[in-house]
């Protein structure tokens, strides 16, 4: 035999034993049956990279036939190597999305539809997760997303201000009127000490109206809702806090001061901010604590939350599905995110969660998941940039009293039917 030949019969055997050890590209699938996922996120940063690591090595031991291959981007660069690799018909298997965008690519049809994996899965109950959290991440009332992490706002409180002026700590059954019947026992202008705060801007405004039974958009967001009696008297309301009664610091008053830095100081007395303050308060010089928000005809509470979503072309849904489960609703996933105080799981099992609970301050740590309850979402529409903007600059023409809360109502309801109709 030629030389030559015998180098063909070589190369054919050679490409024979690659193929038979390397995987099929295009499903991510090797010849034992071994799937690679690729994932893709954003949450860990560099802060939580071995978190993640951690959790992909518990989810591999208990999927010997799933690997999960991840690739990180900061928050600022995700959703455009996102979108591209989407374009390019590149998706990752499952990648992570904030609420607003997983609304946006659900409404866009990129995602897969997770109820006929869910149906099979035995060993997966929706119950596992708080019911609120886990409905928020449906589109036209189908699953397309798991909730992964959550974060909300509730009420902080100086508990040493109360005492000294001698008024009950709020409760459950707090409304706005007994928030201001405190807050007016609590001012103190001698001393600079402001009874509650709250912010007067876009995220405020659609959570406090909801508190009123209000809205910004009916359910299917067709019709705008924002200028109805509900939503007027909720602006006014937060404006007279200011104006009228004295017991919330104007822009002014607060002379640049972050309100955060107002709590820390022994300044105000009441405030709704996020639970990412935790930290940041806990070694204040005075005792303080947590409570759900007061309502006027109801409760309602911030939902800021991440979760994952499986591409609708992926090849490996089953794997896929079982990777966004495991990260949702696993004890070791949980386990690792309250340990390592990386945002915190929405699972519904208090068990899961109990050495986030035990930790103080605050007490009341409970407080965080009954607020998931009474959660409410932002009415993300295509627009969205532009109607957060619309808002805010209507918003600060009430606050400088170049509108009444009426006038600036009119003036969004005018604009956001001109955005929804695009």
């Amino acid at each position: 035999m030629k030389k030559s030949g015998i180098w063909a019969i070589i190369l054919v055997l050679l490409i024979g034993i690659i193929a038979g050890c390397s995987s099929d590209q295009s499903t991510g699938t090797s010849k034992d049956g071994t799937v690679t996922l690729k994932y893709f996120a954003f949450s860990p940063g560099e802060d939580h990279e071995d978190e993640l690591k951690a959790m992909i090595a518990a989810f591999e031991k208990k999927n010997p036939k799933i690997k999960v291959d991840y690739e990180l981007a900061s928050f600022d660069d995700y959703f455009t190597k996102l979108q591209t690799q989407i374009a390019g018909n590149n998706a990752p298997d499952v990648f992570e999305l904030n609420y607003e965008n997983f609304v946006s690519y659900a409404s866009k049809g990129a995602l897969l539809e997770l109820d006929p994996l869910i149906e099979k899965d035995t060993n997966f109950n929706p119950d596992s997760i708080n019911k609120k959290a886990y409905e928020a991440f449906q589109y036209d009332g189908k699953q397309y997303g798991m909730v992964e992490s959550f974060s909300n706002v509730v009420l902080f409180y100086n508990k040493d201000l109360f005492d000294k002026a001698g008024v009950e700590y709020p409760n459950d059954s707090w409304t706005w009127k007994e928030e201001l019947a405190a807050a007016e026992k609590l001012t103190d202008k001698k001393n600079g000490v402001w009874g509650t705060y709250s912010p007067v801007q876009f995220w405020e405004f659609y959570k406090t109206i909801a508190q009123n039974g209000g809205s910004i958009l009916n359910e299917d967001k067709t019709e705008v809702t924002v200028n109805s009696p509900e939503n007027v008297e909720t602006l006014t309301w937060m404006m007279d806090k200011m104006n009228k009664y004295h017991v919330t610091p104007t822009e002014k008053e607060m002379s640049g001061q972050a309100n955060e830095d107002l709590f820390k100081a022994g300044k105000i007395a009441m405030l709704r901010t996020g639970i990412w303050m935790f930290d940041g308060f806990k070694d204040v010089p005075f005792k303080w604590d947590i409570a759900l928000e007061p309502g006027n005809t109801q409760k309602a509470h911030h939902f800021f939350a991440n979760g994952l979503a499986v591409s609708k072309k992926t090849k490996n849904a089953e794997a896929a599905w079982k990777w966004a489960q495991f990260m949702s609703s696993s004890e070791e996933a949980a386990k690792i995110r309250i340990d390592s105080a990386w945002e915190l799981p929405a699972v519904s099992n208090d068990a899961l969660v109990k050495g986030y609970l035990e930790k103080s301050p605050p007490e009341s740590r409970d407080v965080v998941f009954k607020a998931l309850d009474t959660l409410v979402v932002p009415p993300v529409i295509e627009e969205w940039s532009k109607m957060t903007d619309m808002f805010g600059k209507e918003l600060d023409k009430v606050k400088l009293g170049q509108a009444t809360p009426e006038e600036a109502l009119k003036n969004v309801e005018k604009e956001l039917n001109t955005l929804i109709k695009k």
